[in-house]
């Protein structure tokens, strides 16, 4: 089993929205944490953000958080709610030998949500980081960690990635 972290939508703008149950720099501290695992392991790390279409310039703070972005990561800039459709996702993963994508990033039932339905089309195994995303509100991210996630694949949280022999 080959697995890659996919991390969504980690940008200034987005992480100082009003996030519930976890605030955008709590999300960021533990994607970071999971990025350095990833790497650690040798794991494809790949980070995902978004343009907005037909604007002639990005608003501010459209770049990923500062220093999130490493050597080999793999950039993807998507201009649909998930990160699968118009990019060279499934072809970066593909030719990396990946068969399991771990999600974790901004906004639970947005991005990441979406981003996670297609990699199940495309015939991905898929797994969740619920303490590393978080949602416009509790109570929808909660329903979608509950209740939808599992449906797709295994709900987990950070300690289950970064601690040693994960």
């Amino acid at each position: 089993m080959t697995s890659a972290l996919i991390l969504i939508d980690l940008m200034p703008r987005i992480i100082a929205m009003p996030l519930a149950p976890h605030t955008g720099d709590e999300v960021l501290a533990r994607c970071r944490e999971l990025a350095g695992a990833f790497r650690a392991a040798g794991r494809p790390v790949v980070l995902v953000r978004v343009d907005r279409p037909n604007v002639t310039e990005q608003p501010p703070g459209s770049d990923f958080a500062h220093d999130l972005v490493q050597g080999d990561d793999v950039v993807v800039v998507k201009r649909t709610i998930g990160a699968f459709y118009g990019t060279d996702l499934d072809e970066q993963l593909r030719k990396r030998g990946v068969d399991t994508v771990v999600l974790a990033g901004l906004v639970t039932t947005m991005g990441v949500e979406s981003t996670a339905r297609a990699a199940a089309d495309h015939g991905y195994e898929v797994e969740f980081v619920a303490d590393a995303m978080s949602g416009l509100a509790a109570d929808e991210h909660e329903f979608a960690v509950e209740r939808i996630f599992p449906r797709f694949g295994e709900v987990r949280n950070t300690a289950d990635h970064v601690r040693p022999g994960r």
